[in-house]
């Protein structure tokens, strides 16, 4: 039986894979932090139903030792590094913090596998926003970074030492370069999922508008299941290498409103307030993946729509709401 270890398995990514693990027949380990076991109802909610299933260990991506001390324990055939400060916004907020989590965290965990399991298989979780302002309508592996946030180049910077480990000490580690991929389990935080709950509340007399920023950025949106399966894939190669993982697709944040809102009867224009305050200090105004290479090597491609994506995360809302009525 393969032991798999995944950092962030409380996440969406995280929570998805480690189902989509078991499904294998894995051994599921999962690094959480200490207060998830004191709080599971809120932190541990999306693995709520696999927890019997899957074995979790206090860690945190900012000690060495904590990280070491995992990897010893449980010396994983695969590792899929998740975890990660990902809310764009934030990393303007606080940049210390957002570097330090990101590249640190990586870089332990590289270093523990180096250590104690260099025969893992090693993903780490790279990122559209690595783009940034783009010079090219489609982005895939060779197109040039040009990070516009903390998040965009703490993602780069994971990027450069998962290839330098694999180059320098023979570590099978893979880069997935990762565009939007979204789905009910999204945080509240994200632009979809503020806009699905914004159409649920409001269609639900539960809210009377939502405030939202640049309606104008446009995004390669796919859904996450599908790209969880095509980390695994990754991982399940002979030679280890980097992929974009994207549906070729843009739809703006104008387009994510028309579809969330129109799904429930109302009109987006009457509910919906651009707000100055929510825009980016640099904003990306447009990310497209060509995922040629996932395709032609992996046999991976995407399977959810674009609209069936968007009204799977408000009918979840409105059934998440309802719930609590």
């Amino acid at each position: 039986m393969k032991r798999a270890l995944i950092t962030g398995i409380t996440g969406q990514d995280g929570s998805y894979l480690a189902e989509f693990l078991l499904d294998k027949g894995y051994e599921v380990h999962g690094i959480v932090r200490r207060v998830a076991f004191e709080d599971p109802e809120h932190r541990l909610g999306r693995i709520k139903g696999i927890l019997d299933k899957i074995h979790l260990h206090s860690g945190t991506l900012e000690s060495y030792p904590s990280i070491f001390r995992v990897v010893e324990k449980v010396r994983p055939d695969e590792c899929y590094h998740l975890a990660a400060q990902s809310f764009v916004s934030y990393s303007f907020d606080d940049e210390f913090s957002t570097i330090n989590t990101n590249v640190n965290g990586v870089l332990h965990i590289l270093s523990a596998i180096r250590e104690r399991a260099p025969k893992c298989k090693f993903y780490f979780a790279g990122s559209s926003e690595m783009f940034g302002l783009v010079d090219a309508p489609n982005q895939n592996e060779k197109t040039r970074f040009h990070p516009r946030s903390p998040y965009g180049v703490s993602k780069a910077a994971g990027f450069y030492i998962t290839q330098n480990y694999r180059e320098s000490y023979n570590i099978f580690a893979c880069n997935g370069i990762l565009f939007n991929h979204e789905s009910p389990r999204r945080g509240f935080e994200f632009v979809t999922r503020k806009i699905s709950l914004g159409a649920a509340r409001i269609k639900l007399n539960l809210a009377s508008e939502l405030k939202l920023g640049n309606l104008d950025a446009k995004r390669d949106w796919g859904y996450a299941p599908d790209y969880v399966e095509g980390m695994w894939l990754m991982l399940q190669q002979d030679r280890p290498d980097d992929y974009v993982l994207a549906t070729g697709e843009t739809q703006s944040v104008r387009e994510f409103v028309e579809v969330a809102f129109g799904h429930v009867g109302l009109d987006w224009k009457k509910c919906v307030i651009q707000d100055k305050n929510l825009y980016r200090p640099a904003e990306v105004n447009l990310l497209q993946g060509d995922c040629s290479k996932a395709k032609k090597v992996l046999g991976w491609k995407p399977k959810v729509k674009f609209d069936e994506l968007v009204k799977m995360m408000v009918e979840a809302d409105l059934q998440y709401f309802r719930t609590k009525m």
